[in-house]
């Protein structure tokens, strides 16, 4: 047997498209939940700079981790496409050196933990009191971060295979035993921030042996690929190639909502918290669009495996119609109702009138981000990563200039910059899919 199954058409239609993106909906509406849960359990403490610790060190983790998001990404465009080729081997081998890059990056990130916390730290600029217990936490949970790399190669191997359940189920699990784990250490052994921090490393570990105990159901087995064929040459560079562009990728997109933060912040505090309230319409889009994006990067990755050019450029239309339409129909809600919600989230009067004369902008980033959303997954699952960061950084060039030139328009300017950044990202997608679409598929 060489590991190659059946040649089969992968499923494109309306359907699928719904049951891949709706469960990774909800997984990503969970994946906030391992900080929440510790700044929750940490909170009942009663002590200020506990929470401040655990809330800065949610941050920082986010930060250093979602850089590496890399690898569920990659490993997701190759599964999907080794899925739709028939060839389970080559499902194995993506799995086994995404599993190698992850082990070797969180041996790199535990081993310079001191330099990376010492950044941090000075970067977050905190009380002696919150650093002192943010070191604590730092120190504990940077322990687990071949576990947690580990769990973006799962999700990656799951959602490539079609599996966005079992993508939901993990991230479950994985929430249920952060919230036992951490609740136990924290207020019935009472180890305090340190028990969160055991708690959340715990549960990251407790997550990745589910997930190859549900790998291994699915019939995976990394372990039986030989070394050769692991660090086969051509193989390991273009593995490590697609996590480089997807990385500087990610980079890029964090530092742009950085920048976004931080020059809201020189505006004064009533902007800074005015544009956050704000900032959280965004990203109660976004959890609906990656979805689709999700669904995306499956559908055309199989279809590309499975030489199905009719199929790919279906679940092309698929994938932007939804998009598109669920960004229209979030961003007419938050035009409707923003107002409920920033009432909601902020009780401060000028906090409130002030985000009201900004809510117009925010309500229309999931409209004007939706194209960059599904292109995203598009170019994830058709391995275009490489194009994929060129247009990231051409995006981020122009974000900057409007920033540099228009800064005299204060807040506005913000908003505009950061709408152009999106629709930016989109429209030189949409611009450049054809002739990667000719090129990959002339190639097969």
């Amino acid at each position: 047997m060489d590991g190659t199954l059946s040649s089969y058409r992968p499923e494109v239609s309306h359907r699928r498209m719904l049951a891949l993106a709706l469960p990774m909906t909800l997984s990503h509406v969970t994946t906030p939940l391992l900080g929440l849960v510790d700044a929750t359990v940490i909170g009942r403490l009663g002590e200020a700079h506990l929470l401040g610790a655990v809330a800065l060190g949610a941050v920082i983790f986010d930060f250093v981790f979602w850089s590496f998001g890399s690898l569920r990404m990659a490993t997701a465009g190759l599964t999907a496409q080794a899925t739709g080729a028939g060839n389970r081997h080559e499902v194995d081998l993506t799995l086994a050196r995404a599993f190698l890059v992850a082990g070797i990056t969180g041996l790199l990130l535990i081993l310079l933990q001191w330099p990376i916390g010492t950044l941090s730290f000075r970067a977050a600029g905190a009380s002696e009191a919150v650093t002192e217990a943010l070191s604590t936490y730092f120190f504990i949970r940077i322990w687990a971060a071949p576990f947690t790399l580990a769990n973006y190669v799962i999700l990656g191997s799951t959602l490539g295979r079609g599996r966005t359940d079992l993508g939901l189920l993990l991230q479950v699990a994985i929430n249920i035993a952060n919230i036992i784990l951490t609740a136990g250490l924290v207020l019935i052994f009472e180890l305090g921030i340190a028990g969160a921090a055991i708690g959340t490393a715990i549960a990251e570990i407790f997550g990745a042996a589910l997930g190859i105990f549900v790998l291994r159901r699915l019939g995976s087995n990394p372990l039986a690929v030989t070394w050769a064929e692991v660090l086969d040459r051509t193989a390991i560079v273009q593995t490590l190639a697609m996590n480089r562009d997807i990385m500087i990728r990610n980079v890029a997109l964090i530092l742009a909502f950085w920048i976004f933060s931080a020059l809201g912040a020189r505006s004064g505090d009533v902007t800074l918290a005015a544009n956050a309230v704000l900032y959280n319409m965004f990203l109660i889009g976004g959890y609906f669009l990656d979805g689709f994006a999700t669904a995306a990067e499956t559908l055309c990755g199989q279809s590309l495996g499975a030489r199905d050019e009719r199929g790919f450029r279906r679940a092309i239309h698929l994938s932007l119609g939804w998009s598109l339409g669920f960004g229209l129909a979030v961003s007419m809600i938050f035009l409707i109702g923003g107002g409920m919600f920033i009432d909601f989230v902020s009780t401060n009067p000028e906090v409130r009138a002030y985000a009201r004369e900004y809510l117009v902008f925010a309500a229309l980033t999931p409209f004007v981000g939706a194209m960059a959303f599904a292109f995203d997954g598009i170019y994830t699952g058709a391995t275009w990563t490489k194009s994929m960061r060129n247009l990231m950084v051409i995006a981020f060039a122009i974000y900057g200039a409007i920033l540099l030139t228009a800064s005299s328009f204060g807040n506005t300017t913000l908003w505009i910059a950061l709408l152009i950044f999106l629709s930016a990202r989109g429209i030189g997608q949409v611009l450049l899919y054809p002739r990667l679409a000719k090129k990959t598929f002339a190639k097969l």
